[in-house]
């Protein structure tokens, strides 16, 4: 919701009216964007820069761009009538700036949050769909820190997208299928057979260490013996037999990779449910399998893939030869191998075709780690190649991955930390810190309070670094109540809610009649940035941009409690103050709504 917006849309038409009776054409809309603030707020719009290389391209202007588009903004300037609340326009290097008069734009802002509350910042109802596609471990395995990543990024994005105002899908994509979770179920088959933890949640844990046993069995060694080297090709050979069972429908087999499958996807729920992160769509890799080799044959068909399997070869796309590129961009991608079996590719192209015909998707993006970033440059090609406009809009969000202070982890090396185990740990650790700077609540409180903090200070770390960076997971960082974490940010709408809980109520916007101190004023800004940053981060696919902006706001309101008594102030004053305090608690509690994150209401 943009202040002002019947009015700034008014003054757009007078400049478009100005423009057209000059002849100019384009721009054929009036684009504003925050200016800096100095004093008062305002917009500023490029309008007359557009329109001065219109004159220019259409040869109706000798003048050079920059010079004609400052004579046409202060002529347009000129013929503009301000409505109530603006204190002038001005042409300032061919940009027409807007000014609000400070007073009435604060009771706006105030009365803007005050009244639409929840949804103050929601975007207008876009015509495109999103897909955001998240959530897609493989089976097989147990949750781990670095999926716990990939959801976190995922579901705050599809928070942004869906409150700015798309119709936004939730998609997840499990790996259930493939080399690693064939070796999961050989060494389940041959050595743990009838084997089953008590526990749900302990299954995928079991089925983790059952890969981690298989892969070092199956990994050559340089000293291994000629009986050790026997015995390693033995299983492999076991291995590949077990995968062309399963690949010809075997019904013992599958039998089996359903069963263990179901203990992955069983754990991947309630990791979910306890995130409050839902899913509106699963696709499986499996069920992607025969579409993807029906596709391939489509593409050979129409000249697009080249089959070298007559010759011992794979199905291959030539991209850059297709796309008529000189230099190597997108090199030869692999759909199909020699033997016919399908690779991730064949099947993203399955599921993209999935996505465009049956979901009506504009927009697919895929919260996937950085390591497949030429896969999705590959498969956005085929698709574009394939004809596939919605190609175009198709996004990898690539992220990197997490590591710990002693390095990489690796679930072939067993080396891993699981999201269950960090959980409990966040979970304790609050709970002791809160013990002792809130020893006043009860026992359950103090859970409940744990789990909200917790859980929020391990989803900030994993927003607050710009998806193509590193995580190094450290406690200090995630549970700091000081610095740019969750719990900072929790305890500011904390210390909000305790001012206005000894008001009574939530205070009606009013009109400052006073002098405002600069603290008042930066608040103020933050909170009015709200609604643009929503719509930036969901336009960028930048959760980043939110995590970043909540902490600002917090630290902005931190300032003005500091230094701006609110309680104890004059009555003119404490209304107006008691106000900004309210707006501030909204527009921090939206905020961490659209990260995921819970807005306590003690701490």
């Amino acid at each position: 919701m943009r202040i002002y917006s019947a009015e700034i849309d008014s003054i757009g038409s007078q400049i478009l009216d100005g423009f057209a009776r000059r002849g100019i054409t384009d721009p054929a809309a009036v684009e504003w964007a925050p200016i800096p603030f100095s004093g008062q707020w305002g917009l500023g719009t490029s309008g007359c820069l557009k329109a001065a290389a219109f004159l220019a391209r259409n040869k109706k202007s000798t003048l050079p761009v920059p010079q004609q588009a400052q004579q046409l903004a202060e002529q347009i300037a000129s013929e503009i009538t301000l409505p109530a609340g603006f204190a002038r326009i001005e042409a300032i290097r061919g940009y027409l700036n807007i000014s609000f008069e400070t007073k009435p734009y604060v009771e706006k802002v105030l009365e803007a949050v005050l009244s639409l509350g929840p949804d103050y910042g929601r975007g207008t109802p876009k015509t495109e769909t999103v897909m955001v596609e998240h959530a897609n471990p493989n089976t097989h395995h147990s949750f781990h820190i670095g999926h716990f990543r990939n959801v976190v990024l995922g579901e705050a994005l599809a928070r942004l997208t869906e409150f700015a105002g798309y119709k936004t899908i939730r998609a997840a994509y499990p790996g259930d299928i493939g080399l690693g979770v064939v070796k999961c179920m050989w060494g389940y088959q041959k050595f743990h057979a009838g084997k089953e933890p008590a526990g749900a949640m302990e299954r995928g844990r079991w089925l983790g260490q059952i890969y981690t046993e298989a892969s070092t069995l199956l990994e050559p060694h340089p000293d291994e013996t000629e009986a050790q080297r026997a015995t390693r090709e033995g299983y492999e050979a076991e291995v590949r037999d077990l995968y062309r069972l399963w690949d010809t429908g075997d019904k013992k087999i599958r039998e089996l990779w359903e069963r263990t499958r179901k203990w992955s996807l069983d754990e991947l729920d309630a990791v979910l449910q306890e995130l409050n992160i839902p899913i509106d769509v699963f696709f499986f890799e499996s069920q992607a399998d025969e579409l993807g080799k029906t596709i391939v044959d489509e593409l050979i068909a129409r000249g697009i893939a080249e089959d070298e399997r007559p010759t011992g070869g794979p199905v291959i796309v030539r991209i850059d030869d297709k796309l008529g590129l000189k230099k190597e961009t997108y090199r030869v991608a692999v759909i199909l191998r020699s033997d016919g079996t399908s690779l991730y590719l064949t099947k993203d192209l399955a599921l993209a075709k999935i996505k465009f015909e049956q979901y009506h998707v504009d927009r697919s993006v895929y919260v996937v780690d950085v390591r497949q970033s030429l896969h999705f440059q590959q498969a956005f090609q085929i698709l574009n190649l394939w004809g596939f406009p919605q190609a175009a809009k198709c996004f990898h969000l690539a992220y990197e991955i997490v590591t710990l202070p002693e390095g990489t982890m690796s679930s072939r090396k067993g080396n891993i930390v699981y999201y269950l185990d960090v959980a409990e740990e966040a979970r304790r650790r609050i709970s002791a810190i809160i013990a002792k700077k809130n020893p006043n609540l009860t026992g359950a409180e103090r859970e409940a309070t744990a789990n909200q903090v917790g859980l929020g200070a391990m989803k900030y770390v994993m927003l607050a670094v710009d998806n193509t960076k590193q995580i190094v997971f450290s406690w200090d960082t995630a549970l700091s109540f000081d610095g740019q974490a969750a719990p900072y940010i929790q305890y500011a709408h904390v210390r909000a809610s305790s001012i206005l809980e000894k008001t009574g109520g939530v205070p009606r916007a009013a009109l400052p009649a006073y002098y405002m101190h600069p603290a008042e004023i930066t608040l103020i800004d933050w909170i009015s940035r709200f609604p643009g940053e929503v719509d930036r981060a969901a336009e960028e696919y930048k959760p980043l941009y939110m995590a970043n902006y909540a902490y600002f706001l917090a630290k902005a309101f931190t300032d003005f409690y500091r230094e701006c008594p609110v309680l104890n102030a004059e009555a003119g004053i404490r209304d107006v103050r008691l106000a900004i305090v309210a707006a501030t608690r909204q527009t921090l509690a939206n905020s961490l709504q659209l990260l995921g994150i819970a807005a306590p209401q003690a701490m």
